[in-house]
């Protein structure tokens, strides 16, 4: 123990003594002298942030931060899953590990074990996308308009899902346009095939179709509507509302009142030693100046923009920072509590279930024997 420890460990040791709280006091910063993240590819934002944060980690920390840039979720979370990189700067996969849906719905995978160390929130939103000219200025006029569902998009087909549920929604009210990728999602309201597209408010796509003859327009999701909110979140829990102040069409003179998820969301596995976890936490809360203007959005990692109640829980090293810094409270033990019992009742699901030897019935039975379990447990299963 270092010298600055034992004065540390005296001092609490006397102020607990005369009966002073002591969870206050903090610990060293001791950082492992190589650390892996894995992050998306070298073109990504959230490469480009991991980058910047590894630069500042090793100019006051020393830490070789090696960055593992993935082209999909599976090469994002697969040397997670295995020990292979400490920590993901993943995107909303990281939700669908916890949950065992998707790809995660697979042998191979299963329900992941993750826990949250801090998230990122920029100043877009991620919204539905309309052509200006389609007449749909709320959701609830999405009704028999015609909305991209992009194959293989799950992640983008469940968000479109969310957004419908604010007015009551689902796909069966709307007509689905099947189309090829994210890119053909816009392409096909450009040339007229399409209505509406679920996207970030700051992809150049956007952009693309703000400047086509069928202009944009982002219907909103109005902050006061207490039963269209209770509806989204029911559909995707990982929403929070949040003031957009860029995209396109979207400044701080004209934001947008709807809604985002954290990306990048920087996740570790439950395993993971607390005391680096805490670490990290504390650094990167420390360093921030260092790296906030490094990187486009690497700002949104602020420590007021970290949400203590969201959908996957934290981990302690990272809770014995918060305490620290007073950000933790007694609802988000609470809410924390309730995360990891939900991945505890998964986790017990997806047990009972490989024992089954399924084969090809795997991922239907699956997700029959996962909702039922969430269900009898008091839980939304979210997935069905």
């Amino acid at each position: 123990m270092s010298t600055r420890s034992v004065k540390l460990a005296v001092g609490a040791a006397l102020l607990s003594a005369f009966g002073f709280p002591t969870s206050g006091i903090a610990g060293d910063i001791n950082l492992p002298s190589k650390m892996s993240w894995t992050a998306y590819g070298t073109t990504a934002s959230g490469y480009a942030q991991s980058v910047a944060i590894g630069n500042a980690l090793k100019s006051k920390h020393g830490v070789d931060l090696r960055v593992i840039p993935g082209k999909n979720d599976v090469s994002r979370m697969a040397p997670l899953r295995d020990s292979k990189a400490d920590f993901c700067a993943c995107g909303i996969a990281a939700y669908f590990g916890q949950e065992g849906v998707f790809l995660f719905a697979a042998e191979a995978w299963g329900p992941q074990p993750l826990r949250t160390v801090m998230t990122a929130i920029g100043a877009n939103n991620l919204a539905l996308a309309t052509a200006k000219d389609a007449g749909i200025e709320t959701m609830a006029d999405l009704k028999g308009k015609r909305v991209a569902w992009v194959r293989a998009g799950d992640a983008l087909n469940w968000n479109v899902s969310a957004n419908l549920a604010f007015a009551g929604l689902t796909w069966d009210d709307v007509e689905k346009v099947e189309v090829s990728g994210f890119k053909a999602s816009v392409d096909a309201i450009i040339n007229g095939q399409a209505d509406a597209a679920f996207m970030s408010t700051v992809t150049p796509h956007a952009k693309r179709l703000a400047a086509s003859p069928r202009g944009i327009h982002w219907p909103p999701l109005p902050h006061d509507d207490k039963a269209g909110w209770e509806r989204t979140m029911t559909a995707a829990p990982v929403y929070q509302k949040h003031m957009g102040t860029a995209g396109a069409e979207i400044t701080k003179d004209n934001p947008h009142e709807g809604a985002v998820y954290a990306y990048p969301i920087l996740v570790t596995n439950e395993s993971m030693d607390a005391d680096t976890v805490y670490s990290l936490t504390r650094a990167m809360a420390e360093e921030y100046d260092q790296y906030k203007d490094a990187a486009p959005g690497a700002a949104g990692w602020a420590l007021e923009n970290q949400n203590m109640t969201w959908a996957i829980p934290y981990h302690e090293g990272a809770i014995r920072f918060y305490k620290e810094k007073g950000m933790w409270s007694d609802a988000a033990q609470a809410h924390n509590d309730k995360l990891i019992e939900r991945q505890a009742v998964i986790a017990a699901a997806w047990k009972k279930t490989m024992a089954m030897d399924l084969g090809d019935n795997l991922k239907a039975e699956w997700s029959k024997m996962r909702a039922d379990a969430l269900t009898k447990a008091g839980f939304e299963p979210v997935f069905n």
